[in-house]
């Protein structure tokens, strides 16, 4: 079997709400660098695929479409692409992939922002796309929300990738003797007209290290899933059966209108691991008083050792998963769990890296470097 992919989510002190509670948690550290710094690095450590950094354009809340005025829970955040430039000096292999809101984002920042961060990286940057239909996130820039805000998340992705292209490769001449900087034949207008985005270009930021970022975008049913199909390079999917993942890798397939550019599909899960079942099931049931209520998801929640979560891997990787992205309960507990159990698990069983073999997130994932749309050959 094929060596799979594996990446964490990390988002505060972890998905469970009461996580920041336990007593290793470490709440007073969330707004510092060196917090997210040290959980980088021990996914590095872990020789893992990625990390994607959760972020936002509101409060945290309980509930979907407005604020909830909760005291018990973490609120607030730093700047997930902020972040990711924050940490990459301090790791050298994996992958650092941010959110970002394309629904209330101008495609040329984010375009610079992300081509910045594959610089800063030398190569592992990516960003995973994400809508907003909160009323109270549009309040905060006094448009409205798109009537098809997944469509406008496509040209979105669609004018970023263009203008990653809008410096040929070696468009920078930097030739001291002839006093010539850069070749402007080789910069490019992208000349981009939609229904929501009208953008001219070039980019200020020359081509990324990786020419093409990864795009990644989570998707939970159809209007999602054309987003993955048509745009993004990593889809990741919330199953619950090896049965779903097979049949939403079908799905997603069929919305493809190029089959040439790979796609690699990741299930979420959210794990609650331990040593012993028993240990596990006492680990969320802990969580779980603290929150006064079970803790659900839109993803997979596991609950169990390393051993039984390799086996469910390996379950749903013959189903047709390229990889998973896991999401830590409580941190650092889970992600310790992920790095220092599940991962010897699974390099035991022959389906997991010993070392890293690329140097950029494109080559961890088998991506080639692509072409540039505007250069002539």
């Amino acid at each position: 079997m094929a060596h799979l992919h594996l990446g964490v989510a990390l988002d505060g002190t972890g998905w469970h709400p009461a996580s920041w509670r336990q007593p290793d948690a470490r709440p007073a550290d969330l707004l510092t660098a060196p917090y997210w710094t040290e959980l980088v690095v021990e996914a590095e450590r872990g020789l893992l695929d990625f990390v994607t950094i959760e972020d936002g354009l509101v409060l945290q809340s309980d509930h979907p479409w407005r604020p909830d005025q909760r005291t018990d829970r973490v609120r607030g955040r730093l700047d997930a692409v902020q972040i990711a430039a924050r940490v990459a000096p301090r790791t050298r292999h994996i992958g650092l992939i941010p959110t970002a809101i394309t629904t209330h984002t101008e495609p040329f920042h984010l375009s610079k922002a992300v081509a910045t961060l594959d610089y800063v990286s030398a190569g592992r940057a990516g960003v995973r796309v994400q809508v907003s239909a909160n009323p109270e996130s549009a309040g905060h820039f006094g448009r409205e929300v798109a009537d098809d805000a997944l469509a406008e998340a496509a040209d979105h992705v669609e004018v970023v990738r263009r203008l990653w292209d809008s410096w040929e490769d070696d468009a920078e001449i930097r030739d001291t003797a002839t006093g010539r900087f850069i070749d402007r034949d080789k910069l490019h207008y992208i000349d981009f007209q939609g229904r929501w985005f009208s953008v001219k270009g070039p980019s200020i930021t020359p081509r990324p290290p990786q020419g093409q970022p990864l795009v990644a975008a989570l998707g939970h049913g159809d209007p999602a899933y054309r987003l993955i199909a048509s745009g993004a390079d990593l889809g990741f999917i919330t199953p619950h059966s090896s049965d779903e993942v097979t049949g939403i890798i079908e799905t997603i397939t069929a919305l493809r209108t190029d089959n040439t550019t790979p796609l690699r599909i990741l299930p979420d899960l959210v794990v609650f691991l331990a040593d012993t079942p028993t240990a596990a099931a006492a680990h969320r049931a802990q969580l779980d008083e603290a929150l006064g209520r079970e803790y659900i998801s839109d993803a997979e929640v596991f609950v169990g050792t390393s051993a039984q979560l390799a086996d469910l891997l390996q379950q749903w990787q013959a189903a047709g998963a390229d990889g998973f992205r896991l999401r830590p309960a409580s941190i650092p507990h889970d992600l310790q769990q992920i790095t220092g159990a599940l991962v010897p698990e699974l390099q035991r069983r022959g389906v997991f890296r010993r070392g890293y073999e690329h140097s950029t997130l494109r080559g961890l994932f088998g991506l080639s470097r692509p072409a540039n749309r505007y250069a002539h050959f």
